[in-house]
Formats: structure tokens, C-alpha cells, sequence
């Protein structure tokens, strides 16, 4: 099933796929020949999934949005006191290119600016500039997963015209910032500038950032965890050069450009995202790249300063309907369909505020299931709230797996606005809406209804008593003097049958028609269904082992027919044959020791 976030990425790059404005960098020669239509954007998660949209393949260089990663590798192998003592972190509000050093110490303000960029790169660790170049390779290659290469006449275009750039490494020399050949170290920065990517791979250049340094794919550690969130803050308050401080106010992720037209952005612990478009705006900055990063920051509330964690803290517990089945006594026909089919019931436990990237984490688990799904059960007891774009995203997979045949609930709300708004929100016009219950045990009685109703269908009658679980073993001649016994009631849906509390009522039930609810009171007033009871099944046979107060409510949810037979009448019969009263209590056993086994299984599947 296609999952609403890669529908989402198609039509945000449809949306923007015609906004021309901006043109290409020119002051490397090779980059002129980029195509100004080209356009990707990638969005990776902590968990390696990786969503695209347009241009994601097409292969460019990383210009200077190697920068953040390059200083990463020097503060690996020369350590925070060294380069900080060679290198700023102070925004400098000047172009990329800018010439701008500390007046007293003539460092470079920050390693986002070229000079800072040159600077780190010289303090790269490695015995001479070959080993050094080895070691910023293979440290960015970690960083992206896979070896990355070399566009060889990118590199020499710039070497060729880096006039400027040469001039700000003599003066890094001058100052004592950058030791030994200055023009060493600036060769391997146009080459770290040349290293061919593509927008996926610096959606997971990124994504290792978020997830602590280590890569999400192949769990190899690119970065000291201790320096992570150095080069994010680096990244804050530097990486958009003179557009910094708007972008920390806008868009509020850290995020790095590059003159080629990638754009890196951070949301830490959650999301990497990579974005190539090479038309520029005059800051040097891709335009369709800025304007992406606005709408996923708006829509997918992913402003680094409002609420965040780890996606999979959103799901807790899963488990089916054949570790917590519903409460009630279902028939013989629909205890053989349950046994082979209720697995097909996913319960899925959610957590905490729902943010986009929790919902696409459970999307994802539940796309997972749906091989075997028949309906799935999201339980939002722990739900502190959602975002409307959690919901939208929600309720277009719940309207996606319905296409599909596949059912999906809500359950235990509880009329709270954090949630019941959003969703409701989201339902667009000719959708049904949503299904909610009060209760798991609800939800789930609804969800094995469907999955029987696809095959048989539930009997709406018992014609005889000794078709009741109750009396099985009876000799005949006995239900035959049971049946003389009864006597037949009617209840309208919504009739209370028999109350929580009622003294003196020594009744047994037998339901002939009809669905009734075995409610029990909560301190509260309200009250907890604990099981729901059709055609051939009973209550109230407790009065057979002395009790004498009734200890639940009765409701009928349907108009119901009852054979009621008086536990006195009962024991008259058998005063006379002994027996009768010997297979009750052994059948009551029986249920009293099936109950106790299902109240045993909801525990355990609820642990």
C-alpha cells in the first residue's frame, strides 16, 4: 500500500515543480551546465526509510554542504580545544565567500564560510594532505552510507577559477590559522566540494546527524556522539549564511546549503532531509529547496524547538485478537472461525502527541501487518494529543486500507479535544468518518462480528434449552421438566434486565434473542461492559452457588427474548433427580474456568 508520506513528498514537488525563480551559480563554469529544471527531495527516518520525490537519483556536487562534515571529521581528530582555538562559531551575517576573520585573533568566524571551511579542512587529521584527503573521504562516505566520488571536472573548474578562495588561504597562513602549504589544504577542499551525491544521499548524510552520528542503515558510527550536537548548533546558527537567523525563525531546523543547489536539514532523532534544485536565490541559496523545508516544517511540525521524539516512542504494545479476544461467550460456529482467524485483529497501542513522523512510523508497522490484517484496533488511551497533519495523515490510510478491505478503529478517545478535533478535521468531504469506541472489548467484539459475518452468519434464535452451553449432559427427560419450568420475558433495547446491587433476585437467564451488555459500575457513576451475551447463552446463574446480590447490570442492547427458570424451581427438580444440579455446577465450572483462563490472556497481552 502506498504510504501517505511518499503521497504527500509527490505533491508538495508538483506543487513547486513550476517555480522558476532564481538562476544557476556561475561563478564555477561547470555548474552552469546543470539542467535548472531539476528538482528532489528526499526525506530519510531514524529507522533508514527512505521517501523521494522527482530528481532523487540525479547526481551533483555537494559544494558546501560538505562543510558541517568536514568539520565534524576535524573535531573527531583534533578534538574541540584545537579547533575551536583555530576556528570560530560565531555567525558572521556575510555571504558564503566572505572574508571574515575575528579582528583580534584573525580566526575565521565559523567553519560554514569558506574560510572557516579551508580552515577545517587543513586540521583534517593525516600525516600530509594525501593522507588527509583519504580521511575526509571516507568520513563523508560513512556519513552517506557508500564511497562517494569524485566529479573530476567540477574539480579542476574550480581549482582553476578559486582566485578569491586562494587569496582567503594565503591569509588564513598569514594569521597562523592553517599550518604547512596553505595551497594543499585548499586543493582538497575543491575537492571535498567536488564529491558527486544525489539528493538521497544527503537525506541520509543528514539522517546520521539526527540519529546521533551513527547511520541509519548501516549502523556505523560517522561521528563521535559527544560532537553531534556541536556541528548541529554550527549548523543552527551558521549553516544559511546571511539567511541564518530567518531560517532559525522560519523553518527551525538545522541545515546547511551548497551553490550546486542541495540543502541539507536536521530534525534530530527524527527526520534527515536532502533537497536539490540548483537555482539560486542572491544569498546563494536553492529556491525550491528553501520553500520545501518551509512546508515540511509547517505541515510535519518539525520547528526543532516545538514538541519532539523518537518516532517509535508512539507505538507501544501490539497484539491481536487472539490475545485479548472480547469478553463475550461466543457461539460454537464463531469460536471455530476465532480460533483460525482472530490473529487477523491488530491491536496497536499508541503514545504521547502524535507528530508526523510517530504516524508514519505507524503507518509503516501497520502497512507491515496488512498481509494478514482483517481490522486494525489503534488504541488511544495514552494519547496525549495529535497534529492535524498526523490526523490527515491517519485518516487517509484508515480511508486507504478501507479501499482495501482492511478496517480501521479508534478506540478509547474519551471525548478528549486533543484528538477528537484534529480528527474530525481531517475527515474530507464524502468520507463517512471515523469509527470510535469506549472501549478495546467493544472495538474488538465489532471487529470479530466482521471477520465472522464475511463467512457465516450468527444464529438469531435458540428454539430449544438444551441448545444452551448451560445445560449440556442433561438427560432428556430432565430438560424436559426444565422447560415446563420457564417462563418467557420480553426486554426492549435499552431495558436494564437486572441491576448491580438488586437483592432477592434468584433468577437464571437464558437468551433466546437478542444481544444484552454485562455492565459492572465504576466509582465515577459510569460503567465498564465487561461482556456481551447472545442467543444461547446466560446469566445470572451465580444464585446456584448462593448468591443472593447481583454484582453486575444487565442491558439489553437489542430487543430481547428471555427464558427465565427460578433457581427454586430448579431446585425441586432436583430434589428429585440429584443429577441435574451435579452436570450445572460441573458445566458452570467449566465456564467459570474458561473465563478465568481469558481474563488470564488480556493480562498477559496486555503486560
Amino acid at each position: 500500500m502506498r504510504s501517505p508520506i511518499q503521497t504527500y513528498l509527490d505533491e508538495l514537488h508538483q506543487s513547486l515543480v513550476g517555480l522558476d525563480e532564481g538562476a544557476l551559480a556561475d561563478y564555477i563554469p561547470e555548474l552552469t551546465k546543470a539542467s535548472p529544471d531539476w528538482f528532489g527531495i528526499s526525506v530519510v527516518t531514524m529507522d533508514g526509510v527512505a521517501y523521494t520525490a522527482g530528481n532523487a537519483d540525479q547526481t551533483f556536487t555537494i559544494q558546501s554542504v560538505s562543510k558541517p562534515f568536514v568539520y565534524a571529521t576535524a573535531l573527531a581528530d583534533r578534538g574541540v580545544d584545537i579547533v575551536s582555538s583555530k576556528i570560530g562559531v560565531e555567525p558572521s551575517g556575510d555571504a558564503f565567500n566572505s572574508i571574515s576573520l575575528d579582528p583580534q585573533t584573525g580566526a575565521p568566524r565559523n567553519p560554514m564560510i569558506n574560510a572557516g571551511a579551508i580552515a577545517t579542512t587543513s586540521l583534517v587529521g593525516g600525516a600530509d594532505s594525501s593522507a588527509q584527503w583519504q580521511r575526509i573521504a571516507s568520513s563523508l562516505g560513512a556519513f552517506a552510507g557508500h564511497d562517494l566520488a569524485v566529479d573530476e571536472s567540477v574539480y579542476h573548474s574550480e581549482s582553476a577559477t578559486g582566485f578569491r578562495n586562494r587569496a582567503i588561504a594565503w591569509m588564513l597562513k598569514n594569521f597562523g590559522v592553517v599550518d604547512g602549504d596553505p595551497m594543499a589544504a585548499l586543493e582538497n577542499y575543491f575537492r571535498q566540494c567536488s564529491l558527486l551525491v544525489d539528493c538521497r544521499d544527503l537525506a541520509f548524510m543528514a539522517a546520521t546527524l539526527a540519529n546521533g552520528g551513527i547511520h541509519p542503515v548501516t549502523s556505523q558510527r560517522a561521528l563521535p556522539a559527544e560532537h553531534v550536537e556541536r556541528v548541529l548548533s554550527v549548523m543552527a546558527t551558521c549553516g544559511m549564511y546571511n539567511y541564518a537567523g530567518s531560517w532559525l525563525f522560519e523553518v527551525g531546523m538545522p541545515a546547511k546549503s551548497g551553490v550546486s543547489g542541495g540543502i541539507i536539514a536536521v530534525l534530530p532523532g527524527r527526520f534527515g532531509i536532502g533537497i536539490f534544485s540548483p537555482r539560486l536565490d542572491i544569498k546563494g541559496n536553492s529556491v525550491r529547496g528553501i520553500e520545501v523545508c518551509k512546508r515540511l516544517s509547517r505541515d510535519f511540525s518539525m520547528h526543532v524547538f516545538s514538541r519532539d521524539g523518537h518516532p517509535s516512542m508512539a507505538l507501544g504494545r501490539i497484539y491481536t485478537g487472539a490475545d485479548a479476544p472480547s469478553r463475550r461467550q461466543p457461539f460454537a460456529e464463531m469460536r471455530a472461525c476465532l480460533v483460525s482467524h482472530a490473529h487477523r485483529i491488530k491491536y496497536l497501542c499508541l503514545h504521547g502527541y502524535l507528530a508526523v513522523d510517530g504516524v508514519e512510523y505507524i503507518i509503516r508497522k501497520m502497512i507491515h501487518m496488512s498481509t494478514d490484517a482483517h481490522s486494525f484496533i489503534l488504541d488511544l488511551h495514552q494519547v496525549d494529543g495529535i497534529s492535524d497533519c498526523a490526523a490527515r495523515l491517519l485518516n487517509e490510510v484508515r480511508q486507504s486500507f478501507g479501499r482495501n478491505g482492511t478496517a480501521v478503529v479508534f478506540s478509547r478517545i474519551h471525548a478528549r479535544r486533543a484528538i477528537t478535533v484534529p480528527l474530525k478535521r481531517a475527515v474530507t468531504r464524502g468520507d463517512r468518518g471515523y469509527l470510535s469506541f469506549e472501549d478495546n472489548d467493544l472495538a474488538v467484539e465489532w471487529c470479530e462480528n466482521r471477520l465472522f459475518g464475511e463467512t457465516e452468519q450468527p444464529p438469531q434464535a435458540v428454539t430449544s434449552l438444551a441448545d444452551c452451553l448451560f445445560f449440556k449432559g442433561v438427560p432428556v427427560e430432565l430438560m424436559q421438566k426444565v422447560e415446563a419450568a420457564i417462563k418467557v420475558y420480553a426486554f426492549a433495547p435499552g431495558d436494564h434486565i437486572v441491576k448491580a446491587g438488586q437483592v432477592g433476585d434468584s433468577r437464571v437467564f437464558f437468551i433466546e434473542s437478542g444481544q444484552v451488555s454485562v455492565l459492572v459500575p465504576l466509582q465515577d457513576g459510569a460503567h465498564h461492559r465487561i461482556a456481551s451475551l447472545g442467543p444461547g447463552m446466560n446469566f445470572g446463574e451465580m444464585v446456584l452457588l448462593g448468591q443472593t446480590t447481583r454484582s453486575a447490570t444487565v442491558c439489553a442492547d437489542t430487543a430481547v427474548t428471555c427464558r427465565v427458570l427460578e433457581s427454586r424451581d430448579l431446585d425441586n427438580i432436583a430434589s428429585e433427580a440429584p443429577v441435574l444440579k451435579i452436570v450445572l455446577l460441573e458445566n458452570l465450572a467449566g465456564n467459570l474456568a474458561s473465563s478465568l483462563r481469558r481474563a488470564t490472556q488480556w493480562i498477559a497481552a496486555l503486560a
